[in-house]
């Protein structure tokens, strides 16, 4: 996996902090037994999954790969000595 830039995308990153914010501030305030504060922290939580599909959207994320690119991807893992690539 090492070799994928899977989730490295400002869409992935910015999606990421605000619901890590949102972790936090529902943690504090369950912590301190105010549920409105709890419940302020997971609509933040979810701003953050909107934002990031938003800016994945816009082009910020990562492209999905074509039918031809997996294809190509897996014919040359098996061409590698030792793959662990199956063939079906």
């Amino acid at each position: 996996m090492a070799g994928t830039s899977h989730g490295h995308t400002p869409a992935a990153w910015t999606g990421v902090t605000i619901s890590f914010i949102g972790f936090c501030i529902s943690g504090a305030f369950m912590v301190l037994a105010n549920p409105l504060g709890f419940w302020a922290g997971v609509v933040v939580i979810l701003l953050g999954g909107v934002v990031g599909m938003a800016m994945k959207a816009a082009g910020l994320g990562m492209p999905k790969e074509s039918e031809e690119m997996v294809r190509a991807r897996n014919e040359a893992g098996r061409a590698q000595p030792g793959s662990q690539i199956q063939t079906h």
